[in-house]
């Protein structure tokens, strides 16, 4: 195909892209800068019922378990995604995992690659909590959710009017996918995230509107997993320590462990973890979700329980698998009299860096810098936690993340988004999009 994008093969066990050879790459010159113009264009003379859109899905509260708002912000979606000629439903979350569902909507062509776009409904502010609403000062939007990731929500959907705009939706195979819990995933994520990856299987590269930050695109992101350790040792009286019938007791176990994970796993890259509570005593009660814990105990009674819950942030799942195993053999060297058990509760998957982000990433910069605004680099994964791009990433070809406009002060009462930046974002978008679903690349083993 002369207008090819981009071509497959297998790398590994995976299918990466491949640039074709540089004289198959895009349309001629002249065409090409012609279609930016004219995305360009349309974006700017209806960027005023942008914002309007972005307005009216800020001032509903979609906080996580406002299942109402959620479903509200999702129906406003919807009308847009249907009025472009794709087939919108509302998916239902088990009824196990508690939260609202999901909008999936899709358009089954035969043109291009198979596309997978995401974004997410809900915000993380409080169910019953007043909405801070839009407001537009200037170059600046305020409200709730603006940047975390409303804008994001609707650079999609504008950029979605574009493509049908210049004529190249009719055909496409892209499929919308907008979750209702990705600020706070129900559990267990193996259930609640089934959809998605059965979703994911069939597309060929998978691109997320979260919010961006300048000058780079998301190609990476750490996963997570919970862990907790429960310490155990002999309780008795304080002057009996380091003796054979009481040994090191519990506290000194803990602090052992803790301090091995800090002296021998901290300068492992991109790895953090962080023992983020602690009680220990003669006695400790924990809370079952919430985030406390009590401990009795006394100055002179050797401690007999220590319960420490911490994170893991990690960049692949083979480090996952690696420090964690380090971890458990930390543990098990126990003092004497002492006894350690370390368990993890796996939750978000990495977005790993693969070559096939790789080759999206400069797709995408040139299409940045075809509409003016500059080359974008490739992310730090200390800079992103853990989304839903991350439970499919490893599905598909491709994924990028971040093509969201760019802003501030996310998950507080502050979060702002740029305006400049929520326009550019939207062109980025649209020919971006244009270019994936208008030359399909041919599919080899």
């Amino acid at each position: 195909m002369t207008r090819a994008v981009a071509a497959f093969v297998l790398i590994g066990s995976w299918a990466a892209i491949v640039p074709p050879p540089a004289r198959a790459q895009g349309l001629p010159a002249v065409a090409a800068d012609a279609l930016v113009a004219r995305c360009a264009a349309y974006v700017d003379g209806h960027f005023e019922e942008q914002i309007a859109l972005l307005e009216s899905i800020v001032n509903v509260n979609s906080g996580t378990m406002n299942f109402e708002g959620v479903r509200a912000v999702g129906s406003l979606l919807g009308s847009e995604l249907s009025a472009l000629g794709f087939e919108v439903r509302w998916v239902a979350a088990p009824g196990a995992v508690n939260r609202a569902g999901h909008l999936v909507a899709s358009k089954t062509g035969r043109s291009g690659l198979r596309v997978l776009l995401l974004g997410h409904l809900d915000t993380v502010f409080p169910a019953a909590g007043a909405v801070r609403g839009f407001r537009r000062d200037g170059d600046r939007i305020t409200g709730h959710g603006v940047e975390d990731m409303k804008n994001g929500l609707v650079v999609l959907v504008s950029a979605l009017r574009t493509l049908a705009y210049v004529g190249a939706l009719g055909d496409a195979r892209i499929t919308v996918v907008l979750t209702g819990d990705e600020e706070d995933v129900g559990v267990p994520e193996s259930l609640s995230r089934d959809f998605l990856v059965h979703t994911a299987r069939a597309h060929d590269v998978v691109l997320s509107f979260e919010p961006g930050e300048p000058g780079v695109v998301v190609t990476t992101r750490r996963g997570f997993s919970g862990w907790r350790l429960a310490v155990g040792g002999q309780g008795g009286h304080s002057s009996r320590i380091f003796g054979d019938e009481l040994g090191g007791g519990a506290v000194f176990e803990a602090v052992r462990i803790l301090g091995a994970f800090y002296d021998q796993l901290r300068h492992e890259p991109y790895l953090t973890f962080n023992p983020g509570i602690i009680a220990g005593g003669t006695r400790v009660q924990q809370g079952t979700g919430t985030g406390e814990a009590m401990a009795f105990g006394k100055a002179n009674v050797v401690a007999s329980d220590v319960i420490v819950e911490g994170d893991l942030r990690f960049l692949s799942d083979a480090q996952k698998q690696n420090v964690q195993a380090r971890m458990l053999a930390i543990a098990a060297r126990n003092l004497p009299r002492t006894r350690a058990t370390l368990t993890f509760d796996d939750s978000n998957p990495a977005m790993s860096p693969r070559p096939g982000n790789e080759t999206l990433r400069r797709l995408y910069s040139d299409v940045s810098q075809a509409v003016g605004t500059g080359p974008l680099a490739a992310n730090d994964p200390m800079t992103r936690g853990a989304g839903d791009v991350c439970f499919v990433s490893d599905l598909v070809s491709g994924a990028l993340d971040g093509l969201g406009g760019s802003g501030g002060g996310a998950h507080s009462d502050n979060e702002w988004l740029d305006v400049a930046s929520f326009r550019q974002a939207t062109k980025r978008a649209a020919v971006f999009l244009h270019r994936l679903v208008t030359a399909p690349p041919p599919l080899r083993p």
